[in-house]
């Protein structure tokens, strides 16, 4: 069940994620301002909407082979890896609040700034931005990808010392979650001017986590539970 979800999760949330990328323009356009970002999403409409409820929740399904994995790896006792599915499953918390805010709370201000003055349109972007740096860059992204990475990094050592999968998988998750980790400075750059960024680094990193997601669903769909790699 565990490998089986990775691989699903990664798959549909990928599927709605690319759709999104060409319907909207994301990830890019999280760092518009709101005269672009607001009146780009009142033109998707509601099918937008629901591309970003779709975001949402196949991502939110991964919390559950998370939350399987110590069991499915028969490390049930192993502390570290215990407290670092926790983690796990928090950050597709976090990642799932970031989302949904998309559903919940940005149509009602991409209404109130189409539709008002001036006075309002200027009210309207201090509270996008507010619920943009609050809810996304900080929940979603800083602190879901910071916990998501810990995690990835935790389980790539557990495979490595314990071998309970193929060594190549937890290099790989390590390699991968190097390569998120400078995401951050793209994150940190919204609230620090002057931030170092690697525009690449984030499109890099994401897909190869996601590479490793599936490595890890394919690895536990075929492994024989008393062999040691």
């Amino acid at each position: 069940m565990a490998g089986g979800l990775f691989i699903a999760s990664t798959l549909a949330f990928t599927v709605a994620a690319t759709i999104l990328s060409m319907t909207f323009n994301w990830p890019d356009i999280l760092r518009e301002p709101a005269n672009v970002v607001l009146p780009e999403f009142a033109a998707g409409g509601a099918s937008l909407v629901w591309t970003w409820f779709a975001v949402a929740w196949t991502y939110a399904v991964l919390a559950v082979p998370i939350l399987l994995l110590p069991a499915a790896l028969a490390r049930r006792g192993d502390a570290a890896l215990r407290v670092a599915t926790y983690l796990g499953a928090a950050s597709v918390l976090l990642a799932l609040i970031g989302f949904l805010r998309w559903v919940f709370v940005v149509p009602a201000l991409a209404d109130s700034y189409l539709s008002g003055g001036d006075s309002t349109r200027t009210a309207v972007a201090a509270a996008w931005t507010a619920q943009h740096q609050y809810g996304g860059a900080l929940l979603g992204e800083h602190l879901g990808q910071l916990l998501a990475i810990g995690w990835s990094v935790t389980v790539s050592i557990v495979i490595l010392r314990a071998r309970v999968l193929p060594a190549w998988a937890g290099w790989l998750g390590l390699v991968a979650s190097a390569f998120y980790l400078t995401n951050q400075g793209d994150i940190l750059a919204t609230a620090v001017s002057g931030f170092p960024v690697w525009d690449l680094g984030g499109l890099v990193g994401s897909y190869l986590w996601a590479l490793w997601l599936i490595a890890i669903g394919v690895l536990l769909l075929r492994r024989q539970p008393d062999r040691a790699y």
